[in-house]
Order: structure tokens, then sequence, then C-alpha cells
């Protein structure tokens, strides 16, 4: 038995544009200059009051960092459907998980710094939710490289961290896999390098959805 647990944003779907624009909208509100997107790419994945105050270059959240987090989240539904941005499932997601989800020796899982609400819409969108049978967001736990998120969604299957397999696009999902005892794969069609993910501990990388099979392959049908 295994456990596959996918972070979301730059590995399930390609949601930087509408991040990106949602952040330029909140750093201006309060009086900055718009981030540049690399700035906001390189802080997708952190629960967004850690990921707000490293784009200031502060170095503790402070009252103004959890008050652009609150405008943040007040403005996110609304861009998000005005702007008729999508946030598509990256090639190759779907057809993934719905093999991983006809073997029944495999666990499907989410740990993810989107809030619950934004994992759900998600999930939902894309018809994926049947599949996902645990999840861990940034409302249940502290922030990536933390391992908390890997370490309750095991607890909570019975499974052993050595069992589970984190796969994800940023430094932070490598880091928190490596902290949890799980496996930590990188995927190259996300935001960060695969030079970057080698070095935050990744144990493979792979360059399509499809290649995350093989990790799998050993868990036969029952």
């Amino acid at each position: 038995m295994k456990l596959a647990l996918f972070d979301c944003d730059g590995t399930l779907v390609d949601s930087a544009a509408l991040i990106h624009e949602v952040m330029t909208r909140t750093f201006v509100h309060f009086g900055y200059d718009r981030p540049d997107v690399s700035l906001t790419k390189s802080i997708i994945g952190l629960t967004l009051d850690i990921a707000i105050t490293r784009m200031q270059g502060k170095p503790h959240v402070d009252d103004e960092a959890i008050a652009m987090t609150e405008h943040y989240r007040a403005i996110y539904s609304g861009v998000r459907d005005k702007s008729g941005m999508d946030v598509p499932l990256f090639n190759g997601i779907k057809p993934l998980i719905d093999e991983l989800a006809r073997n029944d020796d495999v666990l499907i899982g989410a740990v993810t710094g989107k809030s619950r609400r934004g994992l759900v819409h998600i999930l939902e969108t894309h018809g994926l939710a049947p599949h996902f049978i645990v999840t861990r967001t940034a409302d249940d736990c502290p922030s990536k490289p933390h391992p908390a998120m890997v370490v309750e969604c095991c607890d909570e299957t019975g499974m052993n961290p050595t069992d589970a397999i984190v796969i994800g696009d940023a430094v932070y999902d490598m880091q928190m896999a490596k902290a949890a005892g799980a496996k930590a794969v990188g995927v190259s069609w996300g935001y960060a390098s695969v030079n970057d993910l080698m070095a935050a501990g990744a144990d493979g990388i792979v360059h399509h959805p499809s290649d995350l099979l093989s990790y799998f392959s050993e868990v036969k049908h029952a």
C-alpha cells in the first residue's frame, strides 16, 4: 500500500497567473509596487501570511502581512470569477489520478498551502474530489516545509511515512517530505527549477504525470 500526497498549485493545476494577479492587486492596494511574477512563483506553496512576508523581504509576519492576507482571501474568488481566469489541470493529471484511483493499493491525498475552500473548489471543478481521501491545507497545519501535513495524512490513513510519496513542484514540498520521512518526487512542469528541487532533497524528478506511475508499479491491483 502506498499513499500518494499531491501538492496542488504548480503540481495539479497551473494557477500562477491567477495567484500573481490577486497578489499584485493586494500589494498595490497596500501601496506597494507590482511584484515581479518570478517573485510570486517563488513563494507558491507557502501559507499566505508567510508568502507575503517573504515577498516584502521582512523577517517575521506582522500586522500588515496579516491584513494583506485577509485582503487577498477576500478578493480571490471575485478576481477569479470576474476576470475569467481559468485554473487548468496540467496535461496528463486527470488520466494519472484516474489510473491511481483504480489501484486499490494506492491511496490519494493532497497537501497544499491553499485554503481548504480553495482546494475543494479545485478538486470539485475538475471532478477529482472523490479520489482524494485525505487532505491537509493551510487551514489545518503549519506552513510547509513543516512535516505536519504529511504526518497527519499518514496518521489518518494508518500509513507509515516511509510508504508515502509526496509529489510537488516546490522546494518546500521536497523539504516537507524529507522532514516527515517520506519519499520526495519533484515535477518539472511547475514553478521551481529541477536543480532547486534536487538540492532540496528530491529523490527523483518526473517530466510528465504518466512518469509518476513507475513509483507505484510495484503496487499491483488487488
